[in-house]
């Protein structure tokens, strides 16, 4: 979270996403379509979220998530930036480390995460 939605902040935000593990969804802003942002995708060879004709079926995990925050976990106004910024962090913690998931086998995103990176590293070392 950042108090302005210039494209380097939003840039910035995919960073740490990326370091962190996070699912990073975007809007169709102009800052999200600037090219700094978009070289970012490009680098990692990752997809951007943004939908196409502003229709949010059209990527149903990110408005899922941004859902349950909102009418689940951020109950409560925030006093200000920090506030949120730390009501936001213990929201997506709660959704990705406590809360299983149907989709997942009653498991949590980040125990699944976890384990396929596990699984990816044995793949590379293993003896051929």
């Amino acid at each position: 979270m950042h108090s302005s939605l210039q494209a380097e902040e939003v840039s910035r935000a995919l960073k740490m996403a990326l370091r962190q593990r996070l699912v990073h969804h975007s809007d169709r802003g102009l800052q999200y379509c600037s090219a700094p942002y978009q070289s970012i995708h490009r680098r990692h060879r990752i997809t951007c979220s943004m939908t196409y004709g502003y229709d949010c079926y059209q990527n149903a995990l990110a408005e899922r998530v941004s859902g349950i925050l909102k009418m689940e976990l951020l109950l409560r106004r925030s006093a200000n930036l920090q506030q949120a910024t730390a009501m936001v962090r213990e929201s997506i913690s709660i959704y990705n480390e406590e809360r299983p998931h149907n989709s997942l086998d009653d498991k949590m995103p980040d125990a699944v995460h976890r384990a396929s990176l596990a699984a990816q590293k044995r793949r590379e070392f293993s003896p051929v």
